[in-house]
């Protein structure tokens, strides 16, 4: 492993010494200003720091938004360059940006080069202010608007799936595993855990979150953010931003607040608290900052407006009865609307789509909003600001937030990260055990029509399974020219000689409908010795169901290395 002076001289172009002491004169003027050495108090290097920032580079603190990344790691504009948002280095040029978010990205070696490289650039600005790399959620089996496709990052069960397992060591150890890959290639915000609970299931966001038990949810929430932060944040430390204050489950009729035919948040039985007991939990653990839903909590304040709007849950409840103080900032799209080809996104201004945008980043910063998410529009708080209509020292309190993260996190210290290292953490054989181990813990028996399961377990059985007694709706044979079906598994490629485990015996089979258009019908079928090692579906129409579609598909919950020979 590569030691942080010697990183820090191959990768920074701004090494100086005084009195011996080597550091980085991210200002260039060839002293050791307070904010550039790390021996004094974070609370003297913010303060010395603020000092010298123009208004313009202030507000740049307040934005974050998504940033492209190359697929070799390069910096310039690439028409192949993976997710959206625009390029990172032109956000930082244009509006004196530091914060940027990471959606799809190539892969891990290729994100830590791509980070140095970034870094490097940011260097060149002039205070010389490192660059924060937050992500979504990109550790889980499935990929969604909502969680981005894992590519090289160790692959574990959905946050429902932790739920559905209960256990908070488990939890922690991902988080940790996790944690160790972020970083490694430099991604130290993490935003999540999402602790809403799941108390109206339309809603199209349960799956990840841990459930609609509050006191489980805290649990694991506590562990997820410990295993992130560590007992305290520092080097490293992934800060975890906690969403969506307080609370985005009760969704009315399961409409998302992502589009404007959502109908607000709903609370019956006067259920507003239940909804906040683990968010309560996250402030003991002390996460990092928090990020509030696009959710109007309908009846609950003083006005209907979006919980970013909305000064008795921001100032009022999180500030005030909770004492909060770390970042809070806003979802994604509060402010602009997104052109999309053929269409316009509107902003997720709800209850506030009258006023201007500058009105509507006036209304967030008297709200108590720190920083705003996927937004690259920093002139509309300087214009603020020029105009009277909002301080200076209103941004400085944001600021000063948003800075003190950066320190703790060590990035003004050292912000590269060693390339060589990325190939020891990545793919490394515990982590991939330990995710494929998660994703089978987390297989849930749903139902056990006329107690069909467990499957063969009677005395001498061999527990596998047999298409002499097939599956309801399973064909007796298969009529796929290059597939048999054997004693041993029902649907495989010939040569297959995988065998289910002598001591399993079958754990989960249930009916569902996947849609009214294909009119399908699917049957599933896992076997489990103590915990499920494998899952198939067979799917076929259901006007034809000996048809030569069968089967439609078979799959497992396990990584594809471990998938038996059919996949």
């Amino acid at each position: 492993m590569m030691t942080n002076t010697r990183l820090l001289s191959q990768q920074s172009t701004l090494i100086a010494r005084e009195d011996g002491y080597a550091y980085r004169d991210l200002n260039k003027n060839g002293l050791l200003d307070v904010y550039e050495d790390p021996r004094q108090a974070i609370e003297a290097r913010i303060e010395d720091l603020l000092g010298q920032m123009t208004l313009e580079e202030k507000a740049g603190c307040l934005f974050i938004n998504g940033a492209g990344v190359n697929p070799d790691g390069s910096l310039e504009d690439a028409p192949d360059t993976r997710g959206f948002g625009q390029g990172a280095p032109g956000q930082i040029s244009a509006h004196r940006m530091n914060h940027f978010n990471l959606w799809e990205a190539p892969a891990a070696g290729m994100i830590a080069r791509w980070q140095n490289n970034l870094q490097r650039f940011a260097e060149q600005t002039r205070l010389g202010i490192p660059v924060t790399l937050a992500s979504d959620p990109r550790s889980h089996f499935s990929q969604s608007v909502f969680a981005m496709r894992a590519t090289d990052f160790s692959l574990w069960c959905e946050t429902l799936g932790f739920a559905a397992i209960g256990d908070p060591e488990l939890v922690r150890q991902f988080a940790e595993i996790v944690r160790r890959e972020y970083v490694a290639v430099g991604i130290r915000m993490a935003l999540h855990p999402q602790v809403d609970l799941a108390t109206e299931p339309r809603w199209a966001r349960i799956s990840g979150a841990f459930g609609e038990d509050a006191r489980l949810t805290a649990l694991l929430a506590t562990a997820y953010i410990e295993g992130f932060q560590g007992e305290a944040l520092g080097l490293g430390s992934v800060a975890c931003m906690t969403k969506h204050f307080p609370g985005g489950g009760p969704q009315q009729e399961g409409l998302d607040p992502h589009f404007e035919f959502q109908k607000g948040q709903i609370y019956p039985g006067g259920n507003f608290e239940y909804h906040l007991i683990p968010f309560e939990a996250a402030f003991t653990a002390q996460t990092a900052a928090v990020m509030p839903y696009y959710g109007v909590p309908m009846g609950q304040t003083d006005e209907d407006v979006a919980m970013s709007f909305n000064k008795t849950i921001i100032s009022g409840l999180l500030r005030e009865r909770y004492g909060y103080e770390g970042v809070v900032c806003t979802d994604w799209g509060l402010i602009t609307d997104t052109h999309l080809p053929g269409a316009i996104w509107p902003a997720r201004a709800w209850g506030v789509e009258h006023l201007s945008r500058v009105e509507r980043v006036r209304k967030a910063l008297e709200a108590g909003i720190d920083q705003f998410g996927g937004e690259s529009c920093p002139e509309l708080a300087v214009e603020l600001v020029k105009t009277g209509a909002i301080s200076e020292a209103r941004l400085d309190q944001s600021v000063r937030r948003l800075l003190r993260l950066k320190f703790q996190l060590g990035l003004f210290d050292n912000p590269f990260v060693d390339e060589a290292r990325v190939a020891e953490v990545f793919g490394h054989p515990a982590s991939v055990r330990a995710g494929v181990a998660s994703q089978t813990r987390a297989m849930t028996l749903l139902k056990n029509a006329d107690q069909v399961l467990p499957y063969g377990a009677g005395p001498g059985s061999t527990s596998r399974m047999s298409t002499r007694r097939p599956l309801p709706g399973m064909p007796r044979s298969s009529p796929h020219p290059r597939r048999r079906t054997s004693p041993s598994c029902g649907w495989r490629r010939p040569g297959c000689r995988w065998r289910l485990p002598t001591s399993s015996r079958a754990a989960f089979i249930t009916a569902i409908w996947t849609s009214r258009a294909t009119r399908r019908k699917a049957f599933w079928a896992c076997s489990e010795k103590r915990q499920p090692s494998l899952c198939c579906m067979w799917t076929a129409p259901r006007s034809s169901p000996r048809s030569t579609t069968w089967p439609k598909r078979c799959w497992s919950s396990l990584a594809p290395a471990t998938r038996p020979c059919w996949m």
